[in-house]
């Protein structure tokens, strides 16, 4: 039993490190939207661990922004909404972990389908809520003249959040189609 809690959090750093090196290809739309290719590793941890390991392992990944420094610093709470908070909600597909391992065990794909769309997007908009309230209270002097620090940071956070849910959504479910073992395993925290 050891061993086996052991793998799992050595699972979760390894996938916080490939989510980290997935932030760095660029995927700016634009100077304010970004697609974060982190997020489907981390998801796809969640549906294979649940919701605590995949908590961790967002949380190391917003950690790791730190230790490369890519992380944008305007005041420590700040600081610590964006990348401690903000990156452990990317977890919160593994809400989900128990309805996706049991859909792909039963190969019950359009069922499956719509599981891991919700839970993708579960960790996505969770994850983009705190930075679009960072964004409103830290970075709203951002926004263009005229435009609100509420509608600036709900245009740019929860939009990249949508795209990035959209986009995630749509490898998870050809990662399923093609290698369905990856989704199961019997360790669900």
């Amino acid at each position: 039993m050891r061993n086996k809690n052991f793998s799992v959090w050595m699972e979760g750093t390894i996938i916080a490190a490939l989510a980290i090196v997935l932030s760095l290809i660029p995927t700016n739309i634009g100077p304010s939207f970004t697609i974060s290719l982190g997020m489907i590793p981390v998801t796809l941890y969640a549906f294979r661990r649940g919701l605590v390991p995949a908590v961790y392992a967002g949380f190391l990944w917003g950690i790791l922004h730190f230790v490369i420094g890519n992380a944008y610093i305007l005041s420590p709470l700040q600081g610590f909404i964006e990348y401690f908070i903000a990156f452990a909600f990317a977890g919160f597909g593994g809400l989900f972990a128990k309805k996706v391992q049991s859909l792909s065990e039963e190969n019950r794909v359009h069922q499956l389908n719509l599981f891991i769309v919700l839970g993708t997007f579960t960790g996505t908009m969770a994850r983009f809520f705190w930075h679009f309230v960072a964004g409103y209270y830290f970075w709203g002097s951002y926004a263009p003249e005229g435009m609100g620090a509420f509608v600036y940071s709900f245009i740019t956070q929860i939009l990249s959040g949508v795209i990035t849910a959209v986009v995630a959504s749509m490898i998870l479910i050809v990662i399923q189609k093609t290698t369905p073992r990856l989704f199961i395993t019997k360790t669900v925290a």
